[in-house]
């Protein structure tokens, strides 16, 4: 018990020392300074020649989500051609068939919004040739669209006047070029020499313990594996994600791996801070953030590593933990780590199977996709805290009678508006469609008795999470879910598109708005955003409105099947 919990520990500790000097450069590649990378100018500057760029055109926030939107369609339509086509391209040495169209507008607008919600099973369902143009090149791209967002964000919340916020493109290849690329080969040799394939051979004929022959999928999975964890994307090469010996071999890949994802949203915050040069505002967003990661992760590790009362009453010894649906390899409490690490943040990347976690270690692993705000996603972390921290700020200017104030410019009804919209719109995107699919199933069990491995309580909570994950864009799932039919491909696809782009769009317009608007200098009566006091007001509009939103859906799920387990 000692050991797991100690290595939870050294996992968060290094991924914390890594990502404070990674925070600090990234404040200096986006904001042009020189860095250890500038070599690589002359590779961005041919790319920019090369598509007819000019990357030093200044855009306003409505340039930069129309360059977002238009790049994200050219990729939507690509993803759907190879994906529908694939058993008729090359690079298919296991002859895996083409895509329905049902699932393939599932995957491709999973892979597209950075979500990675797998319909299919990895290994199986796609070939060589779509796991490569198609399934890591989107996880490339797609973080990097994140994080040229959350900069523009950063930009625009400089302390003056206009509504020039650099240029969508420059900030686009850059996060690919000076972060994703050079990281991901350095994860990717790790993982390699540590097991985990890299070839472009068909399926390897071994001979068993027992005699038997048998084919064991391979494939170009390391380098696939590297960018799923960085760019907090999480779709698995095998079905079985990184709990697959071949993804995540041993214990020294499960810490590289789960440091590589967390990397980007930790780094992203301190970036903030030293971008506008307030670290203290950085550091609060931290706190509050690190205080939601931690109040979930306790009693999740809590509950793993105490086991199973039904087991329990077996007589069956549980000296290991809750071990159903987990690898020994890595035990309860590294599982349990790493299931809210993956929660918290856009990653849906597993290392165990979370429908066999204990009732209230879903519901926290829910939580922290239904908050959507603890760390996040590469960039899109910071946007989703940035609308909880709009309303925080409009609600504790009201309180003190002055009028609402962020980094000195004033927050008025359009901002939050807005603010207001792309919060309320993540509770209703979850249960509007949990509510529908609960509705079709009791409707007529029999014919869609193949949805629900576990009817009641636990079948409940496995369509919550499904689009729970959903709209975090999150990816994992309670895996009982028979989710490959074309209402689970169609409905989740749609709360995929509308649950990516409106939450990118709403808080981009914001800054925009914020950055045209005069400066007002601060006062005796000008409330500090970069306080305690102001993180605890934060973080309690943050639960106030998961609570309100969620518990009733909880309540049916997870509560009422931990009461009937104890």
């Amino acid at each position: 018990m000692t050991t797991g919990l100690l290595g939870i520990v050294v996992t968060f500790g290094l991924t914390l020392l890594l990502a404070l000097p990674l925070g600090r450069f990234l404040a200096n590649v986006f904001q042009g300074n020189k860095n250890a990378l500038d070599f690589l100018a002359p590779l961005e500057r041919g790319i920019f020649r090369l598509a007819g760029i000019d990357e030093k055109r200044e855009m306003t926030w409505q340039q930069h989500m129309l360059a977002l939107l238009t790049i994200n369609l050219v990729w939507f339509v690509f993803a759907m051609v190879v994906l529908c086509t694939q058993g008729s391209l090359p690079l298919n040495p296991d002859g895996n068939p083409s895509m329905s169209p049902d699932l393939a507008f599932n995957t491709s607008i999973s892979f597209l919004v950075n979500c990675n919600l797998q319909h299919y099973s990895g290994e199986s369902g796609l070939s060589y040739l779509s796991q490569i143009v198609v399934i890591t090149f989107l996880q490339f791209v797609t973080a990097a669209v994140g994080i040229a967002a959350a900069v523009v964000v950063i930009n625009a919340l400089q302390t003056r006047t206009t509504d020039k916020l650099g240029n969508f493109y420059n900030y686009f290849v850059k996060s690919i070029t000076r972060l994703l690329l050079p990281i991901s080969l350095v994860i990717a040799v790790i993982l390699a020499f540590n097991g985990s394939p890299m070839t472009m051979h068909g399926k390897q004929q071994l001979i068993t313990v027992q005699g038997d022959t048998t084919a064991v999928s391979r494939g170009p999975v390391a380098a696939m594996v590297a960018i799923k964890e960085l760019g907090t994307n999480g779709g698995g090469f095998y079905g079985a994600n990184s709990a697959h010996p071949l993804e995540n071999p041993n214990f020294i890949t499960n810490v590289t791996e789960n440091v590589s994802l967390v990397l980007i949203p930790l780094a992203m915050i301190f970036a903030l801070g030293f971008y506008l040069k307030r670290n203290r505002l950085a550091y609060m967003i931290f706190g509050v953030m690190t205080v939601g990661f931690l109040a979930l992760l306790a009693p999740t590790v809590y509950y793993e590593m105490h086991g199973n009362p039904a087991i329990a009453h077996m007589g069956a010894d549980q000296a290991l933990g809750a071990m159903e649906g987990k690898e020994i390899r890595f035990g309860a409490a590294a599982s349990a780590y790493w299931s809210i690490t993956n929660t918290i943040i856009s990653c849906g990347s597993v290392n165990s199977m979370h429908d066999s976690f204990m009732p209230m270690s879903g519901l926290c692993q829910m939580l922290g996709m239904m908050t959507n705000a603890f760390y996040g996603g590469c960039g899109v972390g910071l946007l989703n805290f940035f609308a909880y921290l709009i309303i925080a700020v409009f609600i504790a200017g009201l309180m003190v009678g002055r009028t609402p104030e962020f980094l000195g410019k004033k927050i008025e009804a359009r901002e939050m508006k807005i603010a207001v919209i792309v919060t309320l719109l993540h509770p209703l995107l979850i249960l509007a469609g949990t509510a529908m699919t609960a509705h079709l199933y009791a409707g007529n069990p029999t014919e869609y008795a193949g949805w629900l491995a576990n009817p009641s309580f636990h079948g409940f909570s496995e369509m919550l999470y499904e689009f729970t994950s959903s709209s975090a864009n999150n990816g994992s799932g309670f895996e009982g879910l028979g989710d490959n039919t074309p209402w689970w491909n169609i409905s989740t696809g749609v709360v995929l598109l509308l649950s990516r782009y409106l939450p990118i769009i709403g808080p981009v317009a914001i800054a925009g708005l914020l950055a045209r608007k005069k400066v007002v200098p601060a006062s005796a009566g000008t409330l500090p955003a970069d306080t305690a006091t102001f993180g605890v007001m934060v973080l309690a509009v943050i639960v106030i409105i998961a609570a309100l939103a969620f518990f009733p859906a909880l309540a049916l799920g997870p509560l009422a099947e931990h009461f009937t387990i104890y």
